[in-house]
């Protein structure tokens, strides 16, 4: 069995986020090491994972978290800490936010400890490209003068399963559809071991969002599909989902229904980029028939460590 030292589990939030000197030194260097043996075990216990993870209620399942560290374990709080509560987290852990380092090794070390306990999917700021212009790597840099911190931290990003299915009927997914994918095994088929393509069926997955559109149109993101209610419906039907459940946009009552309550956004940062004032969500299913929505708000500037730079550049 893995073992983070010092026990990541027994710091308080202040210490978690207070650990890196602002020089190397040996504290610095056994974190280092710490952490690239924390990636390499989880990525081994990723390898294990279906594209299509199954997993069953009860389960809570969370949205875009980028880097709010305060706000994750605020979260936990609403939510309950694992392994008590079953979470499925459905992916941009990093970038925009002041934390994302220790955002997303306190996930990997909840994954190392109750494996079955967390499902981490991936989004699409978990990406080299990406966290290169959205702050992920810029933290790295800053937190340990070099970038070997955000390299064990990308080959886990290659690892992580593309979607996750809650009792054989809600379908988890961190963007949307894709015109490609017609079927779940489709998805199973994906060599997600990779950066995420800059178009097809992986990079639609990671990348797309619901729209009132008759079918599908140009995203204006650059990247995947704007897909309406009629390709919703279609594939609800053929794959015997009751729902899809997925993250990527910023809803600012936390979480949205649309097309006939085939699909919800959750949203699980709250004043995203500390600016926009938003609530945030996580969803909770007792079962399949069975949801309910818990709203959480951000943790309090006089709670929480902020860094010197006071507003973030990555808001986009």
């Amino acid at each position: 069995m893995f073992s983070l030292k010092p026990h990541f589990f027994g710091l308080s939030v202040k210490q978690r986020t207070n650990i890196y000197p602002s020089q190397p030194c040996d504290l610095t260097q056994g974190l280092v090491y710490a952490r690239q043996r924390l990636c390499d075990y989880v990525c081994d216990l990723l390898l294990e994972e279906s594209n299509v993870q199954p997993v069953s209620t009860p389960v809570t399942v969370c949205g875009d978290i980028h880097g709010q560290f305060y706000d994750l374990c605020e979260l936990f709080r609403t939510g309950g800490q694992v392994p008590d509560t079953n979470y499925i987290f459905m992916g941009d852990f990093v970038d925009r936010g002041y934390y994302s380092l220790e955002t997303f090794t306190y996930l990997l070390a909840l994954k190392a400890k109750w494996p079955d306990r967390i499902t981490l999917l991936r989004g699409n700021h978990e990406s080299r490209q990406i966290t290169q212009v959205y702050g992920f790597y810029d933290e790295c840099q800053t937190k340990y003068g070099n970038a070997n911190a955000w390299r064990y931290c990308t080959k886990v990003f290659d690892m992580l399963t593309v979607a996750a299915l809650i009792d054989e009927q809600i379908l988890c997914v961190h963007g949307g559809l894709s015109p490609d994918i017609k079927t779940l095994d489709q998805i199973r088929t994906i060599e997600r071991n990779q950066e995420i393509p800059h178009k097809g069926a992986f990079c639609d997955l990671v990348w797309s969002d619901p729209e009132d559109v008759d079918t599908w149109a140009i995203s204006p993101r650059g990247a995947g599909w704007l897909f309406g209610a009629k390709v919703t419906n279609e594939f609800v039907h053929i794959n015997n989902l009751k729902l899809i459940c997925r993250a990527h946009q910023l809803v600012h009552e936390g979480y949205k229904f649309m097309f006939d309550e085939k699909l919800v956004t959750v949203w699980s940062a709250p004043n995203y980029c500390y600016r926009c004032g938003n609530i945030a969500s996580i969803m909770v299913f007792k079962d399949v028939n069975t949801r309910e929505p818990k709203l959480f708000r951000a943790v309090p500037d006089s709670e929480r460590v902020i860094p010197p730079r006071t507003t973030t550049p990555y808001f986009l």
